[in-house]
């Protein structure tokens, strides 16, 4: 265990160890979180979490609806392209 300090404007150091371990980069972002035990930093995920129902159709495609068989055959594909 390490002990770090409170500055006056606020801020605490993250030992070096730690930022290591966890490949925390400078302008790393950290959501707070008040717990019983107390403050718990969790990294900011870098993207905002969405449903399948949010992003569903996001995407414009014109023409006839594809099976689940034409996209396996183009995913079969595409796979053999990349690895021939």
């Amino acid at each position: 265990m390490e002990v770090t300090r409170l500055s006056s404007d606020g801020q605490v150091i993250i030992p070096m160890s730690l930022r290591l371990a966890h490949q925390w980069e400078p302008g790393q972002e950290f959501v707070a979180i008040d717990t019983d035990n107390g403050v718990l930093l969790q990294p900011k995920p870098p993207f905002q979490t969405t449903t399948l129902e949010e992003v569903a159709g996001c995407l414009r495609y014109e023409g006839p609806p594809k099976s689940l068989e034409e996209f396996d055959q183009a995913i079969a594909q595409t796979l053999k392209e990349q690895w021939s």
